[in-house]
């Protein structure tokens, strides 16, 4: 078994095809049939489904790329530990939700391009629940998201405490309540969005209830206030991002509940000079929010 071996066989399960697989090897793809067909004989068991064209990973596969995983990680982190320079190089994968990745990251991410060329960063946006799930399978070298729980196995620091701002079409006139909503569509993302759950508390709070609909992009969230149709609660980030020319505008109110957002990492994942470099620099944008 050999860590090229490992690399072709996640690289086809991760892709789902021979013939694309051997494209981002820069191999031919009979080269990867045969040290996958290879390992499968030392293994004794099919990681693949042939089905016509197409590959079908099979449950031995599954088990066996997360040790595929695992393996390929420490690969890395022993060339990290053993490097002749702290340079950053490599590839550094990236999180975050939405929220962040729109409104907070895309400046800084041009920042760390510039100031470390020899990475490759891959930026994935999905829920929290997500994230840190891909965090603890080793899929994301960290993450950035908007809870502070304490989960076995990840570190976490916080990054910046997001302001949160309730935005209504200009035709709705000023909202100076929580009883302002009434008679309002409300849009927000699904359950288990902590800003929609700070929403929640805020209106509970004011005795009132309102029906909430779910809408998993800010792009069309805001399009939908834009349009008069209703009103929703979106941290500042979001806020500063659209509202040039969005036609709403901001209110806020001292006890809506600001919303930390932090870093996560795996506990074990050693030493990683990219992320640990991108980590410096998210902590020092967001300890001064002005630098360019």
């Amino acid at each position: 078994m050999e860590l090229s071996q490992l690399r072709m066989f996640k690289t086809v399960a991760d892709i789902g095809s021979i013939a694309r697989a051997a494209e981002s090897l820069h191999c031919v793809p009979s080269n990867v049939t045969a040290r996958i067909k290879s390992l499968e004989r030392e293994l004794g068991t099919p990681l693949f489904f042939r089905d016509g064209r197409g590959l079908r990973i099979s449950p031995a596969g599954e088990i066996f790329l997360e040790y595929a995983t695992k393996i390929l990680n420490l690969a890395d982190e022993a060339r990290r530990a053993v490097a002749p320079t702290s340079v950053p190089s490599g590839r550094l994968r990236i999180g975050a939700i939405e929220s962040s990745a729109t409104g907070r990251l895309p400046r800084l991410l041009a920042k760390f391009h510039a100031l470390h060329p020899q990475v490759s960063l891959e930026l994935s946006t999905g829920t929290w629940a997500q994230l840190l799930e891909d965090i603890l399978h080793h899929r994301l070298d960290g993450a950035i998201v908007a809870v502070d729980i304490d989960r076995p196995g990840l570190k976490r620091t916080v990054m910046y405490r997001e302001d949160l701002v309730l935005i209504a079409a200009e035709s709705h006139g000023p909202l100076h309540t929580a009883a302002d909503l009434h008679g309002k569509d409300i849009f927000m993302w699904p359950v288990g969005c902590p800003y929609r759950l700070a929403l929640e508390q805020w209106l509970t709070r004011h005795d009132q209830t309102r029906k909430i609909v779910s809408i998993a992009s800010y792009g069309t969230i805001v399009g939908c206030v834009s349009a008069g149709a209703g009103v929703s609660l979106v941290p500042r980030g979001i806020y500063e991002q659209y509202r040039h020319g969005a036609g709403w505008n901001g209110y806020e109110f001292a006890d809506l509940t600001r919303i930390d957002n932090l870093f996560y990492w795996h506990a074990n994942a050693g030493r990683h000079p990219a992320r640990e470099a991108f980590l410096a620099l998210l902590q020092a944008q967001f300890k001064d929010p002005t630098s360019p």
